[in-house]
């Protein structure tokens, strides 16, 4: 069955962009010019995505995937974002929107990033279709992360960093998941580890240093860094 995908945005032809590139995918569409429609639509049937722009008038994406949690929504969101929106995103991160797109945005970057969330959720590959290596379970993490199950985050990135304890990618990403669940110490031991492993690893040095200055000032304004992705900044 092909993937439903919602569009929220309230310029039309950045719908009109965004659809034109995805149903050339295959992906079924719909759209919603504000916060408020989309929410409806959320609601009313299932959706395997929302993309949300983050500035949108009266509501914003922000708000919108608030409430959207708030309703006991699980749909996988990704967030639309402009230069100087990511201060902001935090939130977004905490209610486990950790994919992020920075306008102007690339037709590739678009197809990319809706692949890999949309593989992330594919219950046929969750139950067992899909054999369990090393990057099934660092997809469950992630998966995990966007459902805001950090438990279970644990649990995928115990799994597999027990398949490969090599892997830098790996123990950022628990940093990142200690991290968000308030555990400021397991998560630098996490980064620290990851440049043990590999000094040059770019998204745990960002980690560590944003770490290092929330033990120190209280606050930082070095963003998240999950892979190769920057997700948030903190306050």
């Amino acid at each position: 069955m092909n993937k439903r995908i919602l569009i929220v945005d309230d310029e039309p032809n950045v719908r009109l962009s965004y659809r034109a590139v995805l149903e050339a995918e295959g992906y079924i569409v719909d759209e919603a010019k504000s916060a408020a429609t989309g929410l409806e639509k959320l609601v009313a049937g299932h959706f395997d995505l929302a993309i949300l722009d983050m500035r949108m008038p009266e509501m914003d994406g922000l708000e919108l995937l608030a409430r959207i949690r708030e309703r006991g929504l699980s749909t996988p969101t990704v967030m639309i974002t402009a230069y100087g929106d990511l201060p902001h995103a935090v939130r977004a991160v905490k209610l486990g929107a950790i994919d992020f797109l920075q306008k102007p945005l690339k037709p590739d970057e678009l197809r990319h990033i809706v692949a890999e969330v949309v593989t992330r959720h594919d219950d046929k590959r969750l139950n067992g279709v899909e054999e369990k290596d090393y990057a099934y379970h660092l997809r469950s993490a992630k998966r995990a992360i966007n459902l805001r199950d950090f438990e279970a985050a644990k649990r995928s990135l115990k799994n597999a960093l027990h398949l490969d304890d090599r892997s830098a990618e790996g123990f950022n990403l628990a940093g990142v998941v200690a991290e968000l669940s308030g555990d400021l110490k397991i998560a630098a031991r996490c980064y620290e580890q990851a440049l043990r492993i590999n000094k040059d690893f770019a998204p745990a040095q960002q980690n560590a240093k944003r770490i290092n200055e929330l033990s120190q000032r209280g606050t930082s304004r070095e963003p998240f860094a999950l892979g190769a992705e920057k997700l948030a900044e903190t306050n």
